[in-house]
């Protein structure tokens, strides 16, 4: 379905036509992304941080409690058909936007008081009924987060589509996208500093228990200082959902004025989403490599904190910090590779190229804890994040090659759908590798490295599979196919 150009929509002569949507107010809009961003630093870096090391949480159980959030995504259909439908006051999408952020930020600090719970049940019963239980309670808040997230995160993305045209989408998007990247580099940034005291970064918070051979945290005294953080950080967050959308719709949307509607991302089911994404050969083995590329690209999501933490003996505020080198390098990765490598190598080449460096960088990080060097395995991020930025835009440009333009937004929509699923299955992988190379090793280093190398290993696999990637022949008979399948679907 194509989308409808806004430029020539007619209006009658009591309305006036609706302003162009101007530099400024795509970089507010920006400030929505720029708050998610903070919010999964706050996820996957500080709480999942503190389950694994301090609390000494499995980490299979830790990252499966935390990728709920995402497998609760397809539920976003609802919340992008209900915000099609009814308004909130007089609006279709704030209203949304605004109570599905009150709802994540409030549950994030919800998720902080379960893991405290959590952790003093492992400490007092070890891995009990009652522990599991706390595990339990804590997926069903991250479940709970996640539908927050898609309440607000996907009429925000209907949002940008009813707020721009045709000819200045793509520039919208790219700067709303650009600023996801800003929020984990600044909220890394602050969080760190907020996190970076004597008590949290020296031997304050550890205790001593006779009837233990080790040290333990004392999780009260972990609690007061990481608790004001997620009333903080969220609150800054909120604060940002309500200023970036603040009137933007009752000046900008030409929702009312549409004849059709766009199907978007949120409109997607996941049935049809896998029915385009195999509707033939070329269709199939591009969305196996995006599957496999993003399985290896985000298993680090569970266990980068924690291998600072347990490998390099970082407190928590230094692990947070290296989120700041991933996103640097993303955003530079991004920038340089659309104006200066993509023109010259070509899509394909550029995504290979990046699948190569990325791969070569894993080894880098596993250098770095055998060499016991946080200066190297900050680098290998840096380098980290400028190969997943050339991946991600040279993997985006090839999608919209591969793409029928009559069904453009259900294939960019299906993969959407695919990708959320894949990413939380790639963090409940990380966990689960970390937590079978622990009962393999004794080392952490050796655990920490299986997951690593397996990621490489990962990567190659997806190199092979973008050489099988025809764009011709897609090209040639994809069309039909992907027709067909929609058809299907009209029966």
């Amino acid at each position: 379905m194509t989308t409808p150009d806004f430029s020539k929509t007619s209006f009658s002569s009591s309305q006036k036509p609706l302003p162009k949507l101007n530099l400024l107010t795509m970089f507010r809009l920006g400030l929505f992304q720029m708050g998610l961003g903070i919010m999964s630093l706050l996820t996957l870096g500080v709480i999942n941080r503190i389950m694994i090391d301090e609390l000494t949480i499995l980490p299979g159980i830790a990252a499966a409690a935390i990728a709920m959030y995402q497998f609760v995504s397809p539920l976003r259909i609802w919340f992008g058909q209900m915000s099609d439908s009814k308004t909130i006051g007089k609006y279709h999408r704030t209203g949304y936007v605004w109570i599905g952020a009150m709802l994540f930020t409030v549950l994030a600090f919800v998720a902080l008081q379960v893991v405290w719970q959590l952790g003093t049940s492992v400490q007092t019963n070890g891995w009990t009924g009652i522990t599991y239980g706390w595990a339990g309670i804590l997926g069903l808040v991250f479940a709970l987060y996640g539908l927050g997230l898609s309440a607000s995160s996907t009429p925000f993305a209907a949002l940008l589509v009813d707020v721009s045209d045709e000819d200045n989408r793509s520039q919208l998007v790219g700067i709303v996208w650009s600023m996801l990247m800003v929020g984990i580099v600044v909220g890394a940034i602050i969080s760190s500093k907020l996190l970076n005291t004597p008590e949290i970064c020296g031997t304050a918070i550890l205790s001593y228990d006779p009837t233990q051979t080790s040290k333990i945290v004392d999780i009260a005294k972990l609690q007061a200082i990481v608790n004001p953080v997620f009333i903080i950080m969220p609150g800054v967050v909120l604060s940002l959902c309500f200023l970036a959308t603040w009137g933007v719709e009752s000046r900008y949307s030409r929702f009312r004025f549409r004849s059709t509607l766009v199907e978007r991302e949120d409109q997607i089911t996941l049935g049809k989403a896998l029915g385009v994404l195999t509707a033939n050969r070329q269709t199939g083995r591009f969305f196996s490599f995006l599957l496999i590329l993003t399985l290896s690209l985000f298993m680090q999501d569970a266990v980068m904190e924690p291998y600072g933490g347990e490998v390099f003996g970082m407190c928590i505020s230094e692990t947070t910090q290296l989120n700041a080198f991933y996103g640097s390098g993303t955003l530079f990765g991004i920038a340089s590779t659309g104006f200066l490598v993509l023109p010259r190598l070509g899509k394909q080449k550029t995504t290979r190229i990046g699948c190569i460096l990325a791969s070569a960088c894993f080894s880098v990080i596993i250098l770095a804890g055998v060499m016991n060097s946080p200066s190297l395995l900050k680098s290998g991020l840096l380098l980290f994040g400028l190969a997943s930025g050339m991946i991600t835009a040279g993997a985006t440009s090839l999608m919209l090659d591969l793409t029928a333009a009559e069904t453009a937004g259900t294939f960019i929509g299906a993969w959407g759908l695919a990708q959320s699923m894949a990413r939380g299955i790639s963090t409940v992988l990380g966990g689960v590798f970390l937590n079978f190379g622990k009962m393999l090793f004794s080392s952490p280093m050796l655990a920490y490295g299986l997951v690593f190398a397996l990621q490489a290993m990962g990567m190659l696999g997806a190199i092979w599979l973008l050489g099988r990637v025809d764009v011709r022949e897609f090209k040639d008979n994809a069309r039909a196919a992907i027709s067909a399948v929609m058809e299907g679907e009209l029966d």
